[in-house]
Formats: structure tokens, C-alpha cells, sequence
């Protein structure tokens, strides 16, 4: 997997790390082919009932390495949309398609591709010391990373606009007072706290979880009668999990049910 992407595994979490701090983790496309490895891996693996991303040193993420898409001599300027579909694209794809949940842990700053990276996730939680910058319009470029399509629909068309033209840094607070992120906490609590949220959401119902994310992709490009439908469809393939006859005997029996994630 390489240096650049940290995987380890415990209590039912798989923990990934993106590891170039001396860079802000910013991607190239070796990482972000080792990235979505640990994804995969994570995905495959019935031990894993969720993953928590992180970043190493004092940012989380600085999207794109600039440096890695320079071009080569007089050449010309490499195609940056290719980039975005070689290395982001999937990445978002990966994470939404995960039927686990996953957890954001924001250690610092989350620019660019990192930040709509943090917004993909299914649960964000950043240090208090964190910030989130849209910072494509300072090269003239527009956001990616899925950012224009879930940023306007976590804090709407005026707020969007205004995070993609101005590309001002949004404090973790004020990303939580708008609905960008789940929770801020203090940075020395961050991973206990990240970790912690992650191994209790893995000794749940992780498959009625899968279902849930499922529903909720589903629910971005549907009509409401589609919905309605589609939970129904959803509905009765929860109800045929091991975890649903585990909850109902669990509640018959006034006990703590031990849930397994099938």
C-alpha cells in the first residue's frame, strides 16, 4: 500500500491515514491508487464494520499536489480533468458505495479536493483548531471531489456560492453551525473521540447502516414516490438480516443485543 496511505485495523474499525504531512496530504496519483486500495480493502473485509479517515501532522488534507500535475519543461499544462477522473473521482465513488460507515476525523486543515473529501463521508468530526477552504477559485478552477454537488445541498445555494467564489476558510465551528460536519472537539480528544464513535457504530446493525447509505445515495437523484418505493425495497431486505432477528429477540428478551453486521 505504501508510505502515503497508513491501514490498520481495531475493535471492528479500520483506521486509514493519509501520510504525506510534510505536504498537508496532498494527493498524487500513487495515493490516491493506495488510497482507494485501503478502501477496497476495508470494504472486502467482514471484520471491518467501519472506517475512520484521518490525516498525519497538522493537516488533514491539501487536495491536489500542485507540484505533481506541473508541466514538463515547455510542455503543456497537464489536463487537470483527467486528474480528477483518474484520482478523486473514484475515491468519492468508493466511499459512498462503502456500505459501512465512515468516519472523518478533520486534524487540521481540509483545502480543496481534501475538504469536499471530509463533506463525501458519512459522519465528519474536526478539531477545533480545523479549517475547510474551497480553494479552487485562487487557480481558476472549479471545485471538485463532488463538492458542487454536496456542499449546496448541506448549506444551500447562497452559502455554496459564496464558499466557491470567495474560497475564504470556514472555522471548524462556523462548518458545523452550517451543516458541513457532524461534531468539532477539542484536537487532543479528536481521535479518541473519532475512534470511539467508530467502534460504536461498528458493534450496531452495520448491515441496516449499508442500507441506510444506500437509501440515502438513492434519495440525492429521486422523486419522492421513487423514495417512498425504494425504501419499501430496502425495507424488506432488512428485514430478512440476521441483525433485524437478533433486535427483535433481543427486545422480547429485555436484553442488550450482540449484533454482527449480517
Amino acid at each position: 500500500m505504501g508510505d502515503s496511505i497508513l491501514y490498520a485495523v481495531s475493535e471492528g474499525v479500520a483506521t486509514i491515514t493519509l501520510n504525506r504531512p510534510d505536504v498537508l496530504n496532498s494527493f498524487t496519483r500513487d495515493m490516491g491508487e493506495a488510497f482507494r486500495g485501503a478502501l477496497a480493502r476495508a470494504a472486502a473485509d467482514p471484520d471491518v464494520r467501519a472506517v475512520l479517515l484521518t490525516g498525519a501532522g497538522r493537516g488533514f488534507c491539501a487536495g491536489q499536489d500542485l507540484a505533481a500535475v506541473l508541466p514538463v519543461g515547455d510542455g503543456p499544462m497537464p489536463d487537470i480533468g483527467a486528474v480528477v477522473i483518474a484520482v478523486f473521482n473514484p475515491i468519492v465513488r468508493a466511499i459512498r458505495a462503502l456500505e459501512k460507515p465512515v468516519i472523518c476525523a478533520v486534524n487540521g486543515v481540509a483545502a480543496g479536493a481534501g475538504a469536499n473529501l471530509a463533506f463525501a463521508c458519512d459522519l465528519t468530526i474536526a478539531a477545533e483548531e480545523a479549517s475547510f477552504v474551497e480553494s479552487f477559485a485562487k487557480l481558476g478552477l472549479i471545485p471538485d471531489t463532488s463538492g458542487t454537488f454536496f456542499v449546496p445541498r448541506l448549506v444551500g445555494h447562497q452559502r455554496a456560492t459564496g464558499m466557491f467564489f470567495l474560497a475564504e476558510k470556514i472555522p471548524a465551528a462556523r462548518a458545523k453551525e452550517w451543516g458541513l460536519i457532524w461534531d468539532v472537539v477539542p484536537l487532543a480528544q479528536l481521535h479518541q473521540t473519532a475512534h470511539k464513535l467508530a467502534v460504536t457504530l461498528a458493534a450496531q446493525a452495520t448491515r441496516g447502516f449499508g442500507l441506510t447509505k444506500r437509501a440515502i445515495n438513492h434519495s440525492l437523484g429521486a422523486t419522492l414516490d421513487a423514495q417512498l418505493d425504494y425504501e419499501a425495497e430496502l425495507m424488506s431486505e432488512a428485514g430478512r438480516t440476521t441483525d433485524y432477528e437478533e433486535g427483535v429477540r433481543a427486545f422480547l428478551e429485555k436484553r442488550k443485543p450482540y449484533y454482527t453486521g449480517r
